[in-house]
C-alpha cells in the first residue's frame, strides 16, 4: 500500500476519534454568596427599632465582593421572658417573615458611616398581636438570586406600646440656668400610657463631637437640625428641670423622653419636640452687703481719707464693683471709679474734711449687668481742731 494512503487512513482515523469525543458538559459557576453578618445590633426607641450592622465586602470564601450586595431583614416575634426574669434562648426562627428588601441601588440611602442602619417602625397591630413579645430580628445578604449569605447573628428586645411623644417642651432662662417644663403624656398607640418612672434629657449643642461607638454598639440618635449628637445629660422623676450646666451665649438643643414602666420592660419615648435655645445673661447680681465707711484722718502729713468696704459677693460671675458718692441723702451721686474695682474695698481721697457724703456700692458681673445699689452709708472726715490764739 502506498505510504500516502497509509498516512491518510491514519488521519482518517484521528479525525473520527476526536469527533467521537463529545466534549464535557459545561459547569455550573458557583453562585458568589457574601459573608455572614456578625455584628448585628438593635435598639428600641418610641415604637421604633433601630437596626444597625457593617455591611460584608467580602465572600464567604473570603474574595472581594465585586458589587454591593442585597439586603434582606427578617423579623419575628418570640414568647416573652419567663416569669423568673430568665431570658428564652435566642435563636434563629425555623421560618421568618421577610419584613423588608434593600435592592443594591438603595442601599447607600442607608449607610451612615460605614453602618447601615434601618428603623423599623412598629405598629399598633404588632403590640395587639403579640403583647409583651420579644421582637426578634436577622439579616441574610444576596449577590445573586441563587443564594444568600447565612443568617447573620441574631437580636431580640422586648417590646411594648411606647408613650406619645412630649410635644409641649419649653424652657424658661433663669440666672440659675435653663429650666425645662413640659405636659406628662396621656396615650399610646393602643391605649392609655402605664406609669411613667422617669424622664430623660437630652442636651446636644452644634459644636458637640460624635460620639465614638463600638461596632456592635447602635449608632447615636443625631439631631437632624444641628447635626450634633444629643446626649442624655440627667433624669428627672417630674417636671421641671433646671439646667444648671450651661454657659450664657452658647446654643443648646433639647429633648425628653418618658419611660413607661411595664411589668418586663420599660420603653423610652420618642423624643419630645426639639427645642434649640440661646440663653442670654440678662441677669444682674444681687446688690453688696455690709458696707461700712471708715474715716482716716490726716496724720504725718499725709491726707485723711474715708475707707469703704462691704462684703464680698457669693456669686461666681462678678467681674468687679461700682462705687457712688452724693452729697444729698437717698440719691445716687457720681460714681466715683472709672475702673471697677476688683476688690470689695475703696478709698474716697477726695473729701473735704467736716463734710458729709453718702455712699453707695454696686455690683457689676462680667456681662456686664449692674445690681441695684446697696444701703447707702454715710461717712464724714473730722474738720480740722480751732486754733489757739
Amino acid at each position: 500500500m502506498p505510504i500516502f494512503h497509509v498516512l491518510f487512513s491514519i488521519f482518517g482515523v484521528a479525525l473520527l476519534l476526536a469527533g467521537c469525543a463529545a466534549p464535557g458538559e459545561p459547569t455550573e459557576r458557583k453562585p458568589v454568596v457574601p459573608a455572614a453578618v456578625s455584628d448585628l445590633a438593635a435598639s428600641l426607641q418610641g415604637n421604633s427599632v433601630t437596626l444597625t450592622f457593617t455591611l460584608p465586602k467580602e465572600s464567604a470564601e473570603r474574595h472581594p465582593l465585586k458589587q454591593v450586595p442585597a439586603i434582606e431583614i427578617y423579623r419575628d416575634f418570640v414568647a416573652p421572658p419567663a416569669a423568673n426574669g430568665a431570658s428564652p434562648a435566642v435563636n434563629p426562627p425555623a421560618n421568618p417573615a421577610l419584613l423588608v428588601t434593600i435592592p443594591p441601588a438603595m442601599v447607600s440611602q442607608y449607610d451612615v458611616r460605614a453602618h447601615i442602619r434601618y428603623v423599623d417602625s412598629l405598629k399598633p397591630q404588632d403590640f395587639e398581636r403579640h403583647p409583651l413579645a420579644q421582637v426578634l430580628y436577622i439579616v441574610r445578604t444576596r449577590a445573586s438570586k441563587k443564594a444568600a449569605s447565612d443568617n447573620s447573628n441574631v437580636v431580640s428586645l422586648p417590646i411594648a406600646p411606647a408613650a406619645d411623644s412630649i410635644a409641649d417642651l419649653k424652657a424658661d432662662v433663669t440666672h440659675q440656668g435653663v429650666v425645662l417644663n413640659w405636659t406628662a403624656p396621656r396615650k399610646t398607640l393602643t391605649g392609655s400610657v402605664p406609669p411613667v418612672g422617669t424622664y430623660r434629657i437630652y442636651r446636644s449643642t452644634p459644636a458637640s463631637p460624635p460620639q465614638s461607638q463600638s461596632a456592635h454598639a447602635p449608632l447615636p440618635i443625631e439631631n437632624p437640625k444641628s447635626n450634633s449628637v444629643l446626649v442624655r445629660i440627667a433624669d428627672s422623676q417630674v417636671p421641671p428641670f433646671r439646667d444648671s450646666q450651661i454657659e450664657f451665649g452658647k446654643t443648646y438643643t433639647y429633648s425628653v423622653r418618658s419611660v413607661a414602666q411595664y411589668q418586663h420592660v420599660q420603653v423610652e419615648s420618642a423624643d419630645s419636640n426639639l427645642l434649640t435655645i440661646t440663653p442670654r445673661d440678662i441677669f444682674p447680681p444681687a446688690a453688696p452687703q455690709g458696707l461700712i465707711v471708715v474715716p482716716v484722718p490726716a496724720q504725718n502729713g499725709e491726707p485723711g481719707y474715708l475707707d469703704l468696704s462691704w462684703s464680698i459677693s457669693e456669686e461666681t460671675d462678678i467681674g468687679g464693683y461700682s462705687v457712688y458718692r452724693s452729697e444729698q441723702e437717698g440719691a445716687l451721686g457720681n460714681k466715683l471709679n472709672s475702673q471697677l474695682a476688683l476688690i470689695p474695698a475703696f478709698r474716697d481721697m477726695n473729701v473735704v474734711p467736716g463734710h458729709r457724703y453718702f455712699y453707695t456700692v454696686t455690683a457689676v458681673d462680667r456681662a456686664g449687668n449692674e445690681s441695684t445699689a446697696s444701703s447707702a452709708v454715710s461717712g464724714e472726715l473730722p474738720g480740722q481742731p480751732a486754733q489757739v490764739p
